[in-house]
């Protein structure tokens, strides 16, 4: 089966490359840097010919609210469409988990406009939403960072390592659309500050963490036990622990 991954050359996009490799398909990795822009829509057509699925793992290079808006809509318009005309017969999209609870940020409206898209496209779908990936984790506590201290909610959060995310889109790729959104997240819920906090000790960063619950998530969104968690029944739980990552991935490095 020929398979194009959008987002080809990114985190996500490589495991998702390589796994599919390995189980035998024909993949294409797709990107500007690759040759495939789904905004110019150069190089589009020549890589979904022949191809029977379309995996986007894209994401937008600037998160400024009217830059990120026009990325996601410009370029899911642009590979709908090309999907459409080279008869490609499953999308499949990575989101966010809680995309619809997380409005205030331009960011999520952003990819509340793509799921949307992909909803009226007339290519059979699957979104595949998922939780806050392991890796991440830094990042988070960057934007909240004030001199030596990081303001955090304790707001519920339910990671994921991105080898598991990767692994789950194997799984909706070979599978038939679901024509609707899948929740993919970690095994463990835990709050968000103290997540930092493991977080700090595996690393050994001297900043503090402290709760405060008015601080933002990434700077631009209110937060609370169910903003950031699957809430369907329907979700796919992952099998590895934030620990297990700690020590498998920062404390033995």
């Amino acid at each position: 089966m020929k398979i194009v991954v959008i987002g080809g050359s990114g985190l996500i996009g490589k495991k998702l490359v390589n796994n599919l490799r390995q189980l035998g398909h024909e993949v294409v990795a797709a990107s500007p840097s690759l040759g495939v822009n789904t905004i110019t829509g150069e190089g589009l057509a020549e890589a979904l010919s022949g191809a029977q699925v379309v995996v986007d793992v894209s994401n937008a290079p600037s998160w400024e609210d009217q830059a990120v808006l026009d990325f996601f809509v410009t370029s899911n318009t642009n590979l709908l469409a090309a999907e459409a005309t080279a008869g490609v017969s499953h999308h499949i999209a990575l989101s966010v988990v809680g995309t619809e609870r997380l409005l205030q940020s331009g960011y999520f409206r952003a990819k509340m406009a793509q799921e949307e898209l992909i909803q009226k496209s007339k290519v059979p779908y699957t979104i595949a939403r998922a939780t806050q990936f392991f890796e991440f984790i830094g990042g988070i506590a960057d934007v909240a960072t004030e001199g030596e201290t990081v303001r955090l909610p304790s707001a519920l959060m339910q990671p994921i390592v991105s080898d598991d995310v990767a692994a789950a889109l194997v799984d909706f790729t070979l599978a038939a659309p679901v024509n609707g959104i899948v929740d993919v997240a970690g095994p463990d819920q835990i709050r968000m500050d103290e997540l930092v906090r493991q977080y700090f000790s595996a690393t050994k960063d001297p900043r503090q963490v402290v709760t405060d619950a008015k601080a933002p998530y990434y700077g631009s969104v209110q937060v609370n036990d169910q903003s950031l968690v699957p809430t369907g029944s329907n979700a796919r739980i992952t099998t590895t622990h934030f620990k297990d990552w700690l020590n498998r991935t920062i404390v033995h490095v």
